[in-house]
């Protein structure tokens, strides 16, 4: 059963019953991610995130650990474009300890400058590893080059010169424009009381005042081309198409397209790029949303000599799909993405996530079956018609290693409209 209820200062909680479980999930979901920062403050957001497990007033870095680790939990963080969570999972009689060590993290960092110093090195040490890592650091240069000069478009670990030089004022300063009690979502699932939890939540934020309107500004993909040219084994190759965010229903046709596209091991991409020709090791499609944006993307990682073949025969399933993508294909497509979601909700991780996901971004939560029927509305009509689109539709493109010979966007814009 999924419950919500709001405190008169705006702090929203979200509630799922899931009974037969003795565990449950609990966690803050803060409107503070990577969008929500000025250019001076990029990166700002994931080096808070880190501090919240330093220490509190009431608890050290050792004391959080031990707390959730002496009943069995586990307790983590993370920062996305357009959130920042605490979460912990735990047995269900010790929810209301996993929400008073969150609620002290969020609410109480102690910010030791000794603390800050330590964790500034870890962030840079974490940069330096993204920035080895190709199959990763390729898809922060994408989202760049698709969403240019915009604080969507910014990766969320921030440049060095960045956190180099954030201050406890600067830390202080971002919890106070965006860590007020009407940008949180309190969500829990599994073994869990409703009544009991916004009971707990409301002595601890219902005196908090409200920081109001984030007057966020819309992404607006543009596209464009980033290159790279590195002394690797493989070219990395990223591929993306601008699509719809959650709030509209043609991200369910983007998603079943994609997943018939790259989605698996009975893919076109797969079957025809790595099974037929052999040309890589690694090639998919996903389609990702964000509350007004999203975008279809297409990885692929191959030899310096073969680039150039896998990217005319990824561009041929493109426009081939537009014509002849087959009714077993899209309900395959459609039976992936049902059964992956529903899959998923049955952790209470997953459910605590989704519900303050679409809480913050619908202001309700839609029931599965609602998604479920979206999915099943999605006609093979409707996913060719959404290639053909696709075939103009904005776009990035970014390369990483030995990349000098390889198609560049105009090149692959040119075919794509051939």
């Amino acid at each position: 059963m999924l419950r919500t209820t709001t405190l008169p200062n705006g702090f929203r909680i979200v509630t799922e019953s899931m009974p037969g479980l003795m565990s449950a999930s609990v966690g803050l979901w803060v409107t503070a991610g990577g969008r929500h920062e000025r250019a001076e403050q990029n990166g700002i957001a994931h080096f808070l995130e880190h501090m919240a497990f330093k220490g509190t007033a009431r608890r050290t870095a050792l004391k959080i650990a031990e707390e959730i680790e002496d009943v069995g939990g586990y307790i983590n963080a993370y920062t996305s474009r357009e959130m920042t969570a605490y979460y912990a999972r735990v047995l269900a009689g010790d929810v209301a300890l996993a929400l008073d060590v969150i609620s002290d993290i969020v609410l109480n960092p102690a910010f030791h400058a000794q603390d800050i110093e330590t964790e500034r090195h870890v962030i840079l040490q974490e940069i330096g590893q993204a920035l080895d890592t190709p199959d990763d650091i390729i898809f922060d240069w994408l989202h760049e080059v698709a969403y240019p000069d915009q604080p969507f478009g910014r990766t969320i670990l921030g440049p060095e010169e960045r956190v180099s030089a954030f201050s406890r004022e600067d830390l202080t300063g971002f919890v106070g424009e965006h860590y007020g009690p009407d940008q949180m979502i309190l969500s829990a699932a599994g073994g869990v009381d409703h009544e009991s939890i916004v009971a707990q939540a409301t002595a601890i934020f219902g005196a908090l005042k409200p920081v109001g309107d984030l007057g966020l500004a819309p992404a607006r993909f543009a596209g464009g081309e980033r290159r790279e040219v590195k002394d690797l084994e493989q070219v990395h190759f990223a591929l993306a198409f601008e699509s719809p965010g959650y709030r509209d229903d043609t991200v369910y046709t983007a998603q079943v397209y994609a997943t018939a596209l790259g989605g698996g091991m009975s893919s076109r991409l797969f079957q025809k790029v790595r099974e037929e020709r052999g040309l890589c090791y690694s090639i998919y499609a996903q389609s990702g949303a964000y509350e007004d944006t999203g975008q279809v993307t297409i990885y692929a990682g191959t030899s310096e000599d073969e680039i150039g073949e896998l990217t005319q025969l990824t561009l041929d399933e493109l426009k081939r799909s537009a014509d002849d993508m087959g009714e077993a294909e899209v309900a395959r497509a459609r039976a992936q993405l049902k059964a992956g979601m529903l899959m998923g909700l049955e952790s209470p991780s997953n459910r605590a996530e989704r519900n303050a996901r679409l809480l913050s971004i619908w202001g309700r939560v839609p029931d599965v079956a609602e998604a479920v029927a979206k999915i099943d509305a999605v006609s093979t009509g409707a996913v060719r018609d959404w290639a053909g689109a696709m075939l103009s539709a904005r776009s990035a493109l970014a390369l990483y290693g030995p990349v000098s010979g390889a198609p560049g966007l105009e090149a692959i814009r040119g075919r794509l409209a051939a």
